[in-house]
């Protein structure tokens, strides 16, 4: 197998944060055996290691197969989903090109050098164990490429990978807590006014405001004068999975890292003022969001906790665990939205996806307590209730086909809402029904409420106003969870969204009616729309798919749209919107029903270009408002990997996988300014003021699933270094 083309991601879609790493003692003996690594070893020297070096630390592209990275993207996912993943889409050029028994072998071999122990019962392709129940990220005594047991690994391990490099046994503990103690100044309590009407300075929440439209009013910077755009400060960011989007407000900036590391900083100087190293330990993505509200900072962790911290001093007030542990660990990475006095918090991962009584949920929390308020499942059962405003139809709990309640999964709510206080309403994505794929979930052709669903929550009560199904029993891992902009426009009242099969889609957010849609990528998997109700109809050959057939289509898990957020610019009355051009074929794997069993796939992979795209798998484009048409675009190889920040200065910010972080003008789409970072440009780039000056500010990141995945396959030579996390702040030259 070929040095360039065998790279092994380590996500299979979205990323959804991590699983519990604890002790390893506590951990069962993994589906494999000590054969089965040992010959996995060989196999990974043989084919892997010339890309992703010998201790599994990654390279370029090539991105680490232990520690934190590693656990970031599987430790919520199955051996089943591995051994899939590699079988399906490796090496790119030649899917399945090994042996099935060295596919096996090398999965052994990882979960083991990340501190997984062998067992006595063979690893095979439909074993599915959880991975971050065997797996620790800390490589232990074991074998590695070139011989020999070892406890401390060898080379450069790896942010958690544990070894402590070159032989010298395992790292200390990190210490948790606050680490860094100190006081913001100036800090004012956030009410429920400045929610609604935020100050032009500050950037109060994720996507900055209740509506979503990462705009900012600020116009110091503009289309004139941003190409004397200039580097003020860099903030180096801990390891791992980093999609951050930080929050100001009052001149101080909020950010959380990987691992569970969240700090104040001085947003005019970057210097540090607190951190708090939350939970007991350091094994997390950094969530996507982070909230503020009053005089408390939210922040969520991998292992679904919700944790408050006095925003002044970093200090612990309360820390909730969501949903009953009894069953097994919740996850999430989507950071939470507050909202009258409530933290609303989605879930992602593991238990979402398994066969299970108690469904996916999204829920609210008391701000000032962390007590629960109410839960919404975003799974319909059989005597679930349906939304207020009734639709044509049949009731959302018999849209599962012959599936009984145990068996229905999926709903990830992994992305975080938007909300209205005039309708009091939150908007949520809910992700795909699971496993992906039809034939293997056994769900008929029904469409699975509220999978792939718009919903619209009541924030006093969590009880259903309306949902808007935008791919009714969706079949290729084509999740619509994405964020929800709402846009007033011409007095209506609009909510716009995207998923990952490329659909712009305009509703009435009053009531959910359908009032248009755009393709905003190359996309096969539909064959028609309903004019009224915009209910799509998947090509027959997809409705009929079996297990053991492949089937194509277009675009991928990568997208058309993922988590990175579009931009509502008022002034050109445009949507802003980051999409990739990629295709794939999937075929369908028996997954049997059984409680506790399920799958977050379900399905092998592989990828190829997507038609008329000339190989260019980025796309970055604005679309009217009102006719949805198309005003401009560019086209690159590189895909993006930020959210859209648009501002009144008429110019819109985004970053990509290769380096890249430019300004365009919002009216043409001409490229004003750019630059070149120190890794992928990854995350939720803001833009706030202090002392009357206008800053910009985005990170750089690594992991992260299928937008960074498929890539690295169609396009393995756009490289970036594997470290790099950090973040960079900008302004204009002061005035002398």
């Amino acid at each position: 197998m070929s040095k360039k083309y065998f790279v092994l991601i380590a996500a299979l879609a979205g990323a959804y944060g991590v699983s519990r790493l604890a002790g390893q003692q506590a951990r069962p003996a993994g589906p494999f055996t000590a054969e089965q690594a040992e010959a996995g070893r060989d196999a990974y020297t043989a084919s892997c290691a010339s890309c992703h070096q010998a201790d599994l630390s990654g390279s370029g592209n090539a991105a680490p197969l232990a520690g934190s990275l590693f656990m970031g993207g599987w430790g919520n996912r199955t051996t089943a989903d591995l051994v899939s993943f590699m079988q399906g889409a490796m090496p790119p050029t030649n899917p399945g090109g090994l042996t099935d028994a060295a596919y096996l072998d090398i999965a052994a071999y990882i979960l083991q050098y990340n501190g997984a122990r062998p067992g006595n019962q063979a690893l095979t392709a439909t074993t599915a164990v959880g991975i971050g129940t065997i797996a620790t990220g800390q490589q232990l005594a074991q074998i590695t490429p070139g011989g020999g047991a070892n406890g401390g690994g060898r080379g450069r391990g790896g942010a958690g990978a544990g070894g402590g490099g070159r032989g010298r046994g395992a790292a200390p503990p990190q210490p948790r807590g606050l680490t860094v103690e100190g006081t913001v100044k100036n800090y004012t309590n956030i009410t429920d006014a400045m929610m609604k009407n935020p100050s032009p300075a500050d950037w109060l929440m994720i996507r900055h405001d209740y509506h979503a439209d990462d705009y900012s009013p600020l116009n110091q910077i503009n289309a004139s004068n941003v190409k004397d755009l200039q580097l003020q400060w860099v903030w180096s960011m801990a390891d791992g999975t980093n999609q951050s989007a930080p929050v100001v407000h009052d001149g101080t900036l909020f950010i959380n890292n990987p691992t569970n590391i969240v700090q104040a900083i001085d947003a005019k100087t970057g210097d540090l003022i607190w951190e708090n190293r939350i939970g007991a330990n350091a094994t997390g993505n950094s969530q996507r969001g982070l909230a503020i509200y009053d005089d408390k900072v939210y922040v969520t962790t991998g292992e679904a906790h919700i944790y408050a911290l006095d925003a002044r001093t970093g200090k612990n007030v309360w820390d909730t665990v969501i949903g009953d542990r009894t069953n097994g660990s919740y996850s999430t990475s989507s950071g939470p939205l507050l909202a009258k006095g409530l933290v609303i918090q989605g879930l992602g991962g593991g238990q979402c996806d398994q066969y299970r009584e108690e469904k996916c949920f999204i829920s609210a929390y008391d701000a000032e307590t962390g007590k629960l308020k109410w839960k919404f499942y975003t799974i319909a059962k059989k005597d679930d209730p349906g939304p207020e405003i009734k639709g044509p139809g049949p009731a959302p709990g018999d849209t599962w086909g012959n599936l009984g309640d145990l068996f229905r999964a999926g709903g990830d709510t992994w992305i975080t809402g938007s909300y209205d206080p005039d309708l009091n309403l939150t908007y949520w994505g809910v992700a795909q029904a699971k496993p992906w794929m039809r034939a293997s979930r056994q769900s008929g052709n029904g469409s699975t409420a509220y999978a792939n669903s718009t919903v619209a929550l009541n924030v006093d009560t969590g009880r259903l106003r309306w949902y808007f199904m935008h791919a009714p029993g969706e079949t290729l891992d084509l999740d619509e969870v994405f964020e929800r902009v709402l846009v007033d426009y011409n007095g209506q009242k609009l909510v716009f969204s995207a998923g990952k099969d490329g659909i712009l889609w305009k509703n009435d957010r009053t009531n959910g009616k359908y009032l248009g849609h755009k393709e905003t990528v190359f996309q096969n998997i539909y064959d028609s729309f309903d004019p009224v109700t915009g209910e799509p109809h998947f090509r027959n050959d997809i409705v009929e798919n079996q297990i053991g057939q492949w089937v194509q289509s277009c675009p991928t898990s990568e997208g058309g749209h993922n988590w990175h957020a579009m931009s509502y610019n008022p002034q050109a009355s445009e949507l802003i919107i980051p999409v990739a051009q990629s295709c794939q074929e999937m075929n369908a794997q028996k997954v049997d029903l059984k409680e506790g069993g399920g799958s977050a796939g379900g399905a092998a992979r592989r990828f190829y270009e997507s038609p008329g795209s000339d190989g260019n798998v980025g796309k970055f484009a604005a679309y009217d408002v009102a006719t949805l048409k198309e005003n401009w675009k560019i086209t690159q190889r590189a895909p993006f990997m930020t959210a859209v920040l648009s501002t009144a200065g008429g110019i819109a910010f985004v970053g990509d996988m290769n380096r890249v972080f430019r300004a365009v003008d919002v009216k043409t789409g001409k490229v004003l300014w750019e630059t070149r970072l120190g890794t992928s440009v990854q995350g939720f780039p803001l833009s706030f003021s202090v002392g009357g000056r206008q800053f910009i500010a985005v990170t750089t990141g690594l992991g992260g699933g299928s937008p960074r995945m498929v890539p690295s396959v169609l396009a393995p030579e756009v490289h970036y270094p594997s470290n790099g996390n950090a973040l960079y702040v900008f302004a204009l030259p002061e005035k002398k």
